[in-house]
């Protein structure tokens, strides 16, 4: 793991939270040559350009969140706690929003008002979040996928790569 120290005026683009954040190849190879050199200096030329492609490429990169939005409607509190309780949970929308004691559209209401996402954006990040932690405690793709809420691994490897931009076992690598 590498740490890149940024001046608050140079990060002006780049994200206030902290996310996950998709780092290609050649931001890689970026952060690697810039930690060979104690302090990057501004007046120095070829230093200049290196932070400035290395800010291009930070503000390029695809991010998400490493934690799921605060609910503050009891209804929608339930509803999120039955499924980050079991990501993988079968029943339809609307009979999870049955249980959690509102319909299906005062629930999708309710969510683009508190967080501004859909409900199924956010279930998205829910599994997301489901897989990532089982893969990190050492679990296969299939069972990651399969316990996460997905039909199959495939499914999960192409969100994982839609979200992030790589596939899960070269994440973890």
């Amino acid at each position: 793991m590498r740490t890149l120290y940024l001046k608050t005026m140079l990060a002006k683009g780049l994200p206030r939270d902290c996310c996950v954040m998709n780092v290609s190849t050649l931001l890689k190879e970026l952060i690697l040559d810039a930690c060979t050199v104690l302090a990057l200096k501004k007046t120095v030329k070829w230093q200049a350009h290196l932070v400035a492609v290395i800010l291009h490429q930070l503000e390029a990169a695809p991010t998400i969140p490493l934690q799921l939005p605060h609910l503050s409607d009891p209804r929608l509190v339930r509803f999120a706690e039955m499924l980050m309780r079991d990501p993988g949970d079968c029943r339809t929308l609307t009979e999870l929003c049955r249980v959690s004691g509102a319909g299906k559209r005062t629930v999708e209401r309710l969510f683009q008002q508190e967080i501004g996402i859909t409900i199924g954006k956010w279930r998205q990040q829910v599994r997301l979040m489901q897989g990532m932690r089982l893969l990190a405690e050492g679990a296969k793709v299939t069972h990651a996928a399969l316990e996460s809420g997905y039909s199959t691994p495939s499914a999960f490897i192409s969100m994982f790569r839609k979200a992030l931009g790589i596939t899960p076992s070269s994440y973890f690598r």
